[in-house]
């Protein structure tokens, strides 16, 4: 199994969490944002991760753009959703395809 496979997994769980309403908030408020600047970083390191090994990357896209507006309460919550099945997509996409 390719290493952006496994990231993409990963963050795809981290993503349902923080997408949880009222707990992935709570958690983000609660550490200041800092959960927000990790999953961007790590977004980022998918990204190219997936890069190198040619696989998909918009998973890890809109995981960058879902870090980067998860600032914005409502909207930030949908966004982690929306990241969340769009890596688990990319993901099993890949993991299919090799």
């Amino acid at each position: 199994m390719l290493i952006s496979t496994i990231l993409k997994f990963i963050g795809s769980g981290l993503e349902f969490f923080l997408g949880i309403p009222g707990v992935g908030g709570g958690f983000i408020l609660s550490l200041s944002w800092a959960p927000l600047l990790f999953m961007l970083i790590y977004h980022v390191i998918t990204l190219v991760m997936a890069r190198k090994e040619n696989t998909a990357i918009w998973g890890p896209v809109v995981g960058i753009v879902a870090s980067t507006l998860g600032v914005i309460p409502i909207v930030g919550m949908v966004l982690h959703w929306a990241a969340f099945i769009c890596l688990l997509i990319d993901g099993l996409n890949t993991l299919k395809k090799k």
